[in-house]
């Protein structure tokens, strides 16, 4: 039996197995989880602060999403009105040619090219939505499908977008405007087709009026292309912009996440160590209570 002295030893020795086991339980917690605490409560001074860390990550990984997709966007901007400068460049020298020699075969059939390709590009859809339509993203932007219908129309007729542009939030407190429009960069390259539509389909040797919509045609491409680079390159500046903040804000994203790391996430090499200290403390416990609980007077008798 044990003897009266030894009861209070015994049950702080106790109270020591429980603590150890408790502080066991904590710490095989942090190595199956990664974290020095449970919960912000846990964390004590340091919970504002972390809280504060992932709000502003949020919003940085926000922002870098937007700029990503505003990316995209610009990025088939431009590789469409890309696509619409080299085909209309390349009918202009065609004509050019043309003048020059008095020949036109095989002249209808890169007018034909080139107004297909002005046609598509105008009317490219990003996930179902028309990019040149401004606010009319469901409707198609230009509406002529073939060059003859361009005959008697005006740019109302074939150009169906409206002046709303887009924009989006790339950046804390600011915002981008962006977007281009079918009839902004389209309209007159629109009249230079259009001429070429009425002066009717190209032979061998032009007519003398079809010599004259030619010269009429060129000088309408000329405008159109310099307004199509101007709005072209407004749009390749705004590309890198976007392009630098999206950077920028997954920058400032890790460097928040690295913040919320040094707060929440455990030494894992240390935490082993305390694993390895806290079984030989509980081990070293339940021996001295096993001792203690054999004492009797029996064993000095």
């Amino acid at each position: 039996m044990s003897r009266v002295a030894t009861i209070p030893l015994q049950a702080r020795m106790a109270q020591a197995i429980s603590r150890a086991q408790g502080d066991l339980a904590v710490t095989q917690q942090r190595i199956a989880t990664g974290k020095k605490a449970q919960n912000y409560a846990d964390l004590g001074t340091q919970a504002p602060r972390i809280l504060s860390a992932r709000s502003m990550i949020a919003r940085q990984e926000a922002h870098a999403v937007v700029g990503k997709q505003v990316t995209t966007t610009l990025s088939i901007y431009d590789a469409g009105m890309g696509a619409i400068d080299s085909a209309v460049e390349g009918l202009r020298e065609t004509m050019l040619q043309a003048i020059g020699t008095g020949q036109t075969t095989g002249l209808q059939a890169v007018i034909e090219g080139a107004f297909h390709q002005f046609r598509t590009s105008l009317n490219t859809t990003e996930r179902g939505v028309a990019l040149f339509g401004g606010g009319q993203t469901l409707d198609v932007p230009f509406q002529a499908d073939q060059l003859g219908d361009l005959v008697g129309t005006t740019a109302s007729d074939v150009f169906g977008n409206d002046a709303v542009r887009a924009s989006a939030e790339v950046s804390e407190g600011l915002k981008v405007e962006y977007g281009v429009l079918a009839s902004e960069v389209g309209e007159k390259l629109y009249e230079a087709f259009r001429t070429l539509a009425t002066a009717g389909a190209f032979g061998t040797t032009p007519t003398a009026a079809q010599q004259s919509a030619m010269n009429e045609a060129i000088g309408q491409m000329e405008e159109g292309l310099a307004t199509l680079r101007t709005v072209n390159a407004d749009n390749g500046r705004k590309l890198a912009e976007v392009e630098t903040l999206s950077i920028r804000a997954e920058e400032r994203s890790l460097l928040w996440q690295d913040i919320v790391s040094q707060n929440e996430d455990a030494d894992l090499a240390q935490v082993a160590i305390d694993l390895t200290q806290q079984k030989m403390v509980l081990e070293a416990s339940y021996s001295i209570f096993a001792q203690l609980s054999r004492l009797s007077l029996l064993s000095y008798l």
